[in-house]
């Protein structure tokens, strides 16, 4: 059948967390997909396409959620993207191992105009746990379609798309038996239903909205105080507030729902089976032994991250940037010099940082998709979490800020694993505070010169104090701004499984991707902006525009015994931190001579000058390569403009405190 002859069908893919959504999606659209945000949000978005019998399927992956209040963004869109798109048929992806957790989601999907086809996913799994379920006794119960999988192993996808088609093309063949409110509160929602029907706005169902009222749903809820007349809002608020207790009366009845739902569908493991989950999860989550795990966990992704990631890293760097940049320095031997620089250092050097970081992102990427997947990255969230949550982050927080010890990119990418927005964003901006490798290997170099006696202890002292900043800032944010907010710590530990290569494979290859097409624009772009600002007007960095900066800024270096150059030497560690020592070099006229380094640096720099500039380097505003991936994982370059102002401050105000302290007593 010729292309334009397909008929096009539209999809919405829901489910709670950690059911398998993301592996059905994967397995439909491979990397025939698209992800972006949801507009106005920072949610992830991912829709794709496929021909499945002569049918050409639009599919959109919705964001897990356990339900579908408004008590999330998660929640607003799945819930808004059904009644406002009305796709042709959602498939509700359940685990079947916690069937009757997961079944509350379908009792609410019912309750919305779409039809929905119900893949019973992890069936391996539930059999292992020692549950028993009849998906043709349970689809009899509803009324809706039940399709038994195992996605991990393409195992029931293909009969699952051909009953969501059956049912997009040619409808349910009966209406589904669903939930209803408490027999007590029953006669409310009629009236309820009743004030209100002729005034419920499209596309919004009556009966659901009256059903949200009862359940206290404040969207909702004020939605229909704006559009109802005032004597008839005033009828209707003093019934709900009457009434308080109505969003008992509609979880009771959909929690009864589910009891009759399963109750010829569903037999249980035997009283006191202990399954594998339960055995792991007596180690994994243990007070002691859990962070001993995590201690052994972050050890093997460390190493993998720059142990390989690291070596490629370097190999990149080595035998292709670094030979690209002779190439085409050699080529343009005759051109003009300013010429060579843009070409070589300005957008060579910039695509050449993006393209190094590849591999630790990779390697990043796939260590922790593959904890994800297999379950581990739950029990790891709840063993720090109560740790996390001092400083005002929650538990996923502390698996991306420990990558940032090795590089602050892969770690803020990394928060992407955290679902609360908040604490996302805090954890993006207190990453940079994170010591990474470049800063510390400035440490390596300079620490010894200008303190040979006691480098040791000021290495540590100096590592240390980004972390201290780290947490006295968190503290104060949760304290001062969030006021003491606690981030909901609401997670379903989900069932030790099997991992989904294929999953884990396309979700590296996107976050590459992402990585490069958004974060790789502007580092390159940045970078021909600092070359250009290190170069013009005469080519020599000492007579640059950024010297020029440096001499204008160099009343603020001031208060911290510092003058133009090594403030210059801090600006031309913005496109990385190694720069800072290789200015200094320059500045000073030495080149790249570590001796002749070392002799002038201990004579230009008096001891308490040198640990305000050792203090203002590990508290700097971050590479441009953090600020470009900021900007992509916070969706705003306000974000970033705060996160800079806020370091540029916190340097000046430690540097300072740094000099002054350094006077009295070195």
């Amino acid at each position: 059948m010729a292309e334009e002859e397909l008929r096009e069908v539209s999809i919405a893919l829901a489910g709670q967390p950690n059911v398998g959504k993301s592996t059905v999606f994967n397995m439909l659209t491979g990397l025939n997909q698209h992800v972006g945000n949801w507009p106005g949000k920072t949610v992830e978005r991912r829709t794709g396409t496929f021909v499945h019998d002569n049918v050409r399927v639009h599919i959109i992956d919705l964001p897990g959620t356990y339900c579908l209040t408004a008590a999330s963004p998660e929640e607003r869109i799945a819930r808004d993207y059904i009644i406002r798109e009305r796709p042709d048929v959602v498939i509700a992806i359940l685990n079947a191992a916690s069937l009757e957790r997961n079944l509350y989601l379908v009792a609410e999907l019912l309750a919305l105009p779409v039809p929905i086809v119900i893949g019973l996913n992890m069936m391996d799994v539930a059999q292992q746990e020692g549950f028993e379920i009849e998906p043709a006794v349970l689809a009899a119960a509803i009324g809706v379609p039940v399709v038994p999988m195992v996605a991990s192993r393409n195992e029931g996808v293909h009969e699952l798309i051909d009953a969501a088609l059956d049912v997009a093309l040619h409808g349910l063949k009966g209406e589904p038996h669903r939930p209803e409110i408490r027999q007590d509160h029953r006669e409310l929602l009629d009236r309820l239903l009743e004030l209100i029907r002729e005034h419920v706005p499209s596309p919004y169902p009556p009966d659901w909205v009256a059903l949200k009222m009862l359940e206290g749903d404040q969207e909702i809820t004020a939605l229909m105080r704006e559009v109802l007349p005032p004597e008839v809002w005033a009828t209707v608020d003093g019934m709900l507030r009457k009434h308080e207790d109505a969003i008992i009366a509609v979880a009771s009845g959909r929690y009864e729902w589910i009891r009759r739902m399963t109750r010829a569908a569903l037999k249980r493991p035997r009283a006191g089976n202990i399954t594998l989950t339960q055995r792991l999860d007596n180690v994994a989550t243990h007070p002691f032994w859990g962070l001993v795990v995590l201690g052994i966990v972050l050890g093997v992704i460390f190493t993998l991250t720059y142990k390989i990631g690291g070596v490629l890293q370097e190999w990149l760097a080595t035998y292709l940037v670094d030979k690209l940049a002779e190439a085409v320095q050699g080529a343009l031997a005759g051109a003009p010099a300013w010429l060579s620089g843009l070409l070589v250092n300005g957008i060579i050097g910039g695509v050449g940082t993006v393209i190094t970081f590849l591999p630790i992102l990779a390697v990043f990427f796939a260590v922790m998709g593959l904890m994800e997947d297999i379950g581990y990255m739950a029990r790891a969230a709840y063993v720090v979490d109560r740790f996390m949550h001092a400083i005002g982050l929650h538990g996923k927080s502390f698996m991306p800020l420990f990558l940032g010890f090795g590089c602050n990119v892969p770690a803020i990418m990394g928060a992407r694993i955290i679902e609360s927005e908040r604490s996302r964003l805090l954890t993006i901006l207190l990453a940079p505070l994170v010591p990474c490798t470049a800063r510390l290997a400035v440490l390596a170099v300079l620490v010894p010169i200008f303190f040979p006696q006691q480098a040791t202890i000021v290495s540590w002292a100096l590592t240390a104090l980004p972390l201290v900043v780290l947490a006295l800032t968190g503290v104060t944010i949760n304290k001062l701004i969030l006021k003491g907010e606690r981030s909901a710590f609401i997670m379903e530990m989900p069932l030790y499984h099997v991992p989904n290569w294929r999953t884990i494979g396309i979700l590296v290859w996107q976050r590459l991707v992402a990585f490069l097409r958004k974060a790789g624009t502007i580092i390159l772009l940045m970078s021909v902006l600092i070359w250009a600002l290190s170069t013009l007007p005469t080519g020599e960095i000492e007579e640059s525009y950024l010297a020029a900066l440096g001499r204008f800024l160099a009343p603020l270096g001031a208060p911290m015994g510092l003058g133009w150059r090594p403030l210059v030497a801090l600006l031309t560690s913005f496109v990385a931190k190694e720069n800072a020592v290789a200015t200094l070099g320059v500045l000073y006229g030495v080149g790249e001579n570590s001796q002749a380094l070392a002799q002038v640096l201990s004579s230009q720099f008096a001891s308490a000058s040198a640990l305000a500039f050792l203090v203002a380097e590990m508290l700097f505003i971050p590479c441009v390569s953090t600020l470009a991936v900021i900007k992509q994982e916070a969706g705003s370059w306000k974000w970033v403009l705060i996160d800079v102002g806020f370091l540029a401050v916190l340097t000046l105000l430690a540097g300072t405190i740094a000099y002054q302290l350094g006077a009295l007593l070195l």
